[in-house]
């Protein structure tokens, strides 16, 4: 059983990424402990009309001490097994070991950039695709830090950027993203190099060509840049280090066993996207409520696979029910499966539907050891 008790939410916003402030909710989830990361099985017992999708492991992983698989071989400094998602708990699960590849199109590289002891991760309103002021599109997440909380590196790499001025490429003390780092990871997708953005520190750790590894502490937790009060502004960028080449963290970083991701895509009669409409999901095993909008117009890429233009991460698996009051009467019952994406897409004159994408061309490349880049 799972009692829920909300504390209210506070939410501050960043004028040109999105970034946000401070949230904080709370809630008391129950849930038997799950299996060791490398030992784990997702539970694909239930039946569904999407093909399942079974765990592979194309890319060699190594168990985390706190139940974290990183890509890193060498011993790691602080393990990296953390919380997430709209709903903040007081537990949540180890994750799965990193890499995480349910399926060929996944590509789950990174792991936490904050410790699984800090009940927060990305905040509804301030997620990947949301617009704010001046129509500003966010192109990350923002998880709400205390000032003085440690950053860890989601993958290791060698540090790319490390000071104020990120948005110009030099030194600019007024600089939106204000003390930010950013790392060139050791491991790429397709054969195009990976980053990621840690944003709005109040202390850097690290200096420009430094090699760190997964999970070793990069800087302290800040205000820095255009924010109205505290949080890492968290990106994953591909191809190259550049605002425009973002993609939606929450499709590459780890989720927590036992628990999953939706993506979903929103079409109007002519197969276009529709823009910041808010989706309403239920929990139909909790009653827990959760929403997300779907992409605003601006820098931000939908997966080559899903084709998505909204993503919820961290959800607990089980049934979940679907509504769009704002477009349709209808409703989706989906199943949410542990470690895996849950898909659907939304038409309108045409309802829901819950089917996979169709797979890519043939000659799309699973992800492999050979794609990691040298440093």
């Amino acid at each position: 059983m799972i009692s829920v008790r909300w504390y209210g939410i506070i939410i501050l916003v960043w004028f040109l990424s999105g970034c946000y402030a401070l949230h904080n909710n709370n809630q008391n989830i129950q849930i038997p402990s799950p299996s060791p990361a490398l030992s784990y099985t997702p539970n694909l017992t239930q039946s569904t009309s999407a093909p399942e999708k079974q765990p592979s492991r194309s890319l060699s992983s190594t168990l985390h001490p706190l139940g974290t698989g990183t890509l890193a071989l060498s011993t790691l400094e602080p393990p990296l097994s953390e919380p997430i998602t709209v709903t903040v708990s007081s537990w949540r699960p180890p994750l799965y070991p990193t890499p995480w590849i349910p399926s060929p199109y996944d590509h789950f590289l990174f792991s936490r950039p904050i410790l699984a002891n800090i009940p927060s991760w990305a905040l509804a309103d301030y997620r990947y695709g949301g617009v704010f002021w001046k129509n500003v599109v966010h192109t990350g997440i923002d998880i709400p830090l205390p000032v003085g909380s440690k950053v860890y590196a989601a993958g290791s790499g060698r540090i790319n950027w490390s000071g104020f001025g990120l948005m110009s490429g030099s030194y600019n003390p007024d600089d939106p993203y204000g003390l930010a780092i950013v790392i060139r990871h050791d491991f790429g997708y397709q054969g195009q190099t990976l980053y990621t953005v840690y944003g709005h520190l109040s202390q850097s750790y690290v200096t420009i060509g430094q090699h760190v590894e997964v999970g070793e502490v990069i800087g302290i937790s800040g205000a820095t840049g255009k924010v109205t009060g505290p949080h890492l502004h968290f990106e994953v960028r591909i191809g190259d280090n550049s605002f425009g080449r973002s993609r939606n963290p929450e499709l590459w970083i780890v989720p927590p066993q036992g628990w999953g991701i939706l993506a979903g895509r929103l079409n109007d009669s002519k197969g276009n996207l529709i823009e910041r409409k808010k989706v309403l999901i239920r929990s139909l095993d909790s009653a827990q409520k959760y929403y997300v909008h779907s992409y605003g117009s601006g820098p931000v890429n939908s997966d080559p696979y899903y084709r998505e233009n909204l993503v919820i991460g961290d959800l607990p698996s089980g049934w979940y029910r679907i509504f769009i009051p704002d477009l349709t009467s209808q409703h989706l019952d989906i199943q949410i499966r542990p470690g895996q994406v849950s898909y659907f897409t939304f038409s309108l004159g045409q309802g829901f539907s819950d089917q996979s994408p169709p797979p890519l061309l043939d000659d799309f490349k699973t992800p492999e050891a050979s794609s990691i880049p040298t440093p």
